[in-house]
Parts: structure tokens; sequence; C-alpha cells
């Protein structure tokens, strides 16, 4: 008996007169009485030190208070044998959660006091179904956030009161912030707290905008069955198209995208040798590949579009290209030129120029330095190339428009073992990143006469240091041979890179993004695994 509903309830024994009975139109009603714990007044009952929500209260009582409870949630429906409450009251009680539809039932309800609790968390629909409260106070507990859209459905609120908690003023609350400007309810100043972005401002005076609630991701996506060592995106005929130099199989592969299955699939090979670019270049609507090989030559191909396959056209003159390892395309006053950079000890980094039938050497640069990169941009609006070397600080050449040739105009001091460099601009502000491969990785800065130190980034078996722009987002991914890939994301306010995401690939080598059907895709060439394609994702923090 009394042992087991002891048990049972973690109550007190009730009373052996539990209720009181009346005569109700000739029938005799059992009407609850008082339960053990609490005391009742006309229509008012207070709870003290009770272990759990007594099921039944009597009729007439429509206010109902507890004090220095031992429950250590509220649990959903606790109310629903009392609809007729109008006001409920905790307050010094010792629970931290509120459950789903914690107050089912409570279709009078007008005030709800939770208070000097410790709360640390209100599920999502804690409230639900309170249509006519008027008054809702969680005050002075442990709050550091509140589920979105926990005031649904509440309509008829005029008075929220939230101080004295730690609420953390983040893209968690954005939503606070929003229903703030919206509601007819007023609430009390609400300091944000010291672990905030926004810490010492009131709550009240933060705008939907003060948040920075999107971030990104690159989400794996597709994982092609080859190594790569160089990928490249083109457009050709109002179509995207990848490109990867497969080194072990000795092709060009190239890769278009299947609008139906949403998936990157096999288009056209190039079949080759050691092969280390396949670098495409579109003149006067024409696609031309020129094709890089460790051994057997470098070759230019031509896309044939009536036989719809591609033809050799051109051989690259072998003594001056012997080890190409980089290739630029660029085009100076309408005139189209690429560049091959040579790392043999014998070759030389060369560049060729479009004479409207075929390609011709231009101008040789520097004989013997091993060039391992070579990098086209422009500064102040001249044109420029940065090489790499293994014997020798990257060297910066400018475009002399009176001879149409490069000529040296400095070098970058303080970074010898260079092995590639690439430039991005921010906001008009040019910065290139340049790639150790055991040291330091860094990104600069031209400041208008030299490139300056932004920032350094450790390097362990690094041959990619890559500036990736999607959208407005800026990265920088640093490869690694003997660990994770990083992915830094530019923060503006910082002025610098900042961690963003660690990727998995195996020798990765080179990067870059193709835009298709409004969704971006960042491919990722891999020497020693599988080639990897990412969609990059935009995520919501404030959802």
């Amino acid at each position: 008996g009394c042992l087991s509903y002891m048990r049972r309830s973690g109550d007190v024994c009730p009373s052996p007169v539990a209720s009181v009975t009346v005569l109700l139109d000739g029938r005799r009603v059992r009407q609850p009485k008082c339960p053990t714990g609490c005391t009742c007044t006309k229509d008012n009952a207070l709870c003290d030190n009770v272990r759990s929500v007594p099921l039944s209260f009597p009729s007439e009582v429509v206010s109902l208070s507890f004090v220095k409870s031992g429950f250590n949630e509220i649990t959903r429906g606790s109310f629903a044998h009392t609809p007729a409450l109008q006001l409920l009251l905790f307050t010094a009680n010792s629970f931290d959660l509120i459950d789903e539809d914690a107050f089912l039932g409570l279709t009078h309800l007008e005030y709800l006091f939770i208070e000097n609790n410790k709360i640390e968390s209100i599920s999502p629909h804690a409230f639900r179904g309170l249509k006519t409260l008027l008054h809702l106070s969680l005050a002075y507990n442990n709050l550091e956030t509140l589920p979105k859209d926990v005031f649904k459905g509440m309509d008829a609120l005029t008075k929220v009161d939230l101080r004295g908690n730690n609420l953390v003023c983040d893209c968690m609350l954005k939503w606070l912030v929003e229903w703030m400007h919206h509601t007819n309810a007023t609430l009390d100043e609400i300091y944000c707290s010291d672990s905030s972005i926004h810490h010492e401002k009131k709550l009240n005076d933060l705008l939907p905008h003060s948040f920075d609630c999107i971030t990104t991701e690159f989400a794996s996506y597709q994982s092609m069955k080859f190594e790569s060592i160089s990928v490249e995106s083109f457009t050709f005929d109002e179509e995207q198209y990848v490109v990867f130099a497969q080194p072990f199989a000795g092709t060009c592969s190239f890769l278009e995208w299947d609008h139906v299955e949403m998936t990157f699939r096999s288009h056209d090979t190039i079949q080759s040798t050691s092969t280390v670019v396949c670098k495409p270049m579109v003149i006067d609507n024409h696609l031309f590949v020129i094709v890089a090989q460790l051994f057997g030559g470098s070759h230019i191909y031509k896309r044939d579009t009536s036989a719809n396959k591609f033809i050799k056209i051109q051989d690259i003159d072998i003594l001056k290209i012997r080890k190409p390892n980089d290739i630029e395309t660029f085009v100076i006053d309408g005139e189209s030129f690429f560049v091959i950079a040579d790392s043999s000890k014998a070759g030389t980094t060369t560049v060729y120029k479009w004479n409207g039938n075929g390609f011709y050497s231009h101008q040789s640069l520097h004989p013997w330095f091993r060039d391992t990169d070579v990098e086209y941009l422009e500064i102040a609006k001249k044109p420029h190339l940065i090489l790499s070397s293994s014997s020798q600080r990257p060297v910066v050449y400018q475009w002399n428009r009176g001879q149409k040739q490069f000529v040296r105009r400095t070098d970058i001091p303080d970074m010898e073992d260079v092995f590639s460099v690439k430039h991005f601009q921010i906001k008009g502000d040019l910065f290139i990143c340049l790639t150790r491969f055991i040291g330091d990785s860094k990104v600069m800065r031209w400041d208008g006469a030299m490139f300056k130190e932004v920032q350094t980034f450790p390097s362990r078996g690094s041959m990619v240091f890559q500036p990736v722009s999607i959208g407005n987002w800026q990265y920088a991914i640093l490869g690694s041979d003997y660990s994770l890939t990083q992915v830094y994301q530019w923060e503006t306010k910082r002025g610098q890179f900042v961690s963003s995401q660690e990727l998995n690939i195996q020798a990765p080598r080179a990067f870059s993004v193709v835009s298709i059907d409004n969704r971006e895709f960042l491919l990722a060439s891999s020497f020693k695994g599988k080639t990897q394609i990412y969609e990059h994702l935009m995520i919501d923090l404030s959802d």
C-alpha cells in the first residue's frame, strides 16, 4: 500500500481522506482534496518541497505555485488535469529542463512565472498551446539561449521577462532579435553575456543584421577513381568542362556535367605520356589544349567540332621545354599567349604567342634556374609574371609594351625554396600565396612597391597553396602530403585568413572551382589517391 505508492510516485502517502463528496444534479461527485505538501485556499494552491507535480487539485483552484520542489524537470502534460489554471508560478526550484508540451491543456493560462530556478534548457515546443498567455517570466535562471520560435503561437503575449540569465547573443538568438522587433510584447532590458561577441551590449538594441550567421563548408560530393596532378575548368560553346592531367594513365581526361544525374561524367580524353598539365585555351571560339609531358615532348591539340575530337596541330620545341612543370595562359592587348615553366637544368621557361595559325616561341626567360611555377597577374593594371624556382627567390617580370617582352623587375626577398605562387584580390588589394614544401607558406600583399608579409602558415609536405574565390567568400587551401589539407577563410575584420575546415585528400596537387546550375564545386586533384569533388554549401547558423 503506502510503501509501494511511495516507490511509484516518489511522494509521501496521501491522506486517508483524499476527497470529499458533494451532490451535483442529484448525483454524488468526488471532489479532489488539496494534495499532500500543498496548501490550498479557495482558488489558490501553494506546493512547498514536493517531489512531483500532483495529479489533481480542487476544481476551484485557478492559481498554482511551486516553491523549492524536488523534481528535476517539467514533463509533458504535467498539468493536463488542471485545465482551469490562470496563473502558474515556479520559484526556487531545482529543475533544469522544461520538456515538450509541458503545459499542454492549459487553455486559460494567462500568467506563467518560472523564476529563480536552475533552468538550462527549454524544449522547442515547451510552451505550445498557451494561446491565452499574457505574461511570461523566465527571469533569473541559467539560460544561455532559447530554441528558435519557442514563442510561436503565443500571440496574446504582452510581457516577457528574460532578465538574470546568461544569454549568449550569437546566431542562435538572431531569431529572438527578429521576434522582438515584430511582437507587441514588451521586454525588460537584457544584457548579453560576457562570452558573446556582443558582450556588454543590450539584446534589445541589436538588429538582425548585427549577426553574421552564414557559414560555409565544402561537402564531399563525388569521388573519381583516378589519380591526377592538375585540374582546370573552362567554358566552351557555353558549356562548362573540367580537365584533369593523369600522369600514370597518360591522359587528359575531360569531364562534363550531367544535368539529369547531377554528376560529372566522362566527356573525352587526349592520350599522352606522363602528363603533367592539360591547359585549355579558347581563342576566337576555337578550343586548344596544351599538353605538357615529362617524356616524348609536349604538344598542342585543337578541338575539331565537326569530327567531335581533338587533333594534334603542333609540337612544342623539345630543346626549350624538357621538363615542363606549369602552364599559364593570358591575353595582352588582344593577343593570346601562354608560358611554360621548365624545371630542368637545360630547359628554359618560354613564352609562346598565337599568330593566327599556330603558336611560336615569343620570348625565352632566364635559363638554368629550374622553374617550378609561373603565375600571370596584373600589378597596377600592368601585366606581370612571377617565376618560382628551386634555385632562387621568386622573380617578378613586368611586360614592356614598347619591347613587347617581359623584363625583370624585382624579386621577393627572404623567400627561398618557394615551389609556387598564386594570386588573388580582395577589394582591389593584390595578394599572393607562396607555397613551401616544408617550413612556412605565406600570404603577402602588394603595398605599391613590393610584396610584404601578411600571414604565415606551417607547411608539412605542401605542393599547393591555392587561393579560391566563390561568391563573396575568399579561401586559401593549403595541401599536405603528410597530413590533412587545411582550408582557410578570409576574415575581413581581421584582415587575415582563419582556419575553416580540414579535407582528407591524398597528396593534393591542384584545385579549381566550377559553377554549374547555380551550384559551386571545388575540384581537387590527388596524386596518390582518388580525385575528389566537393560542393560549396552555405549554412545559416540561425536556423
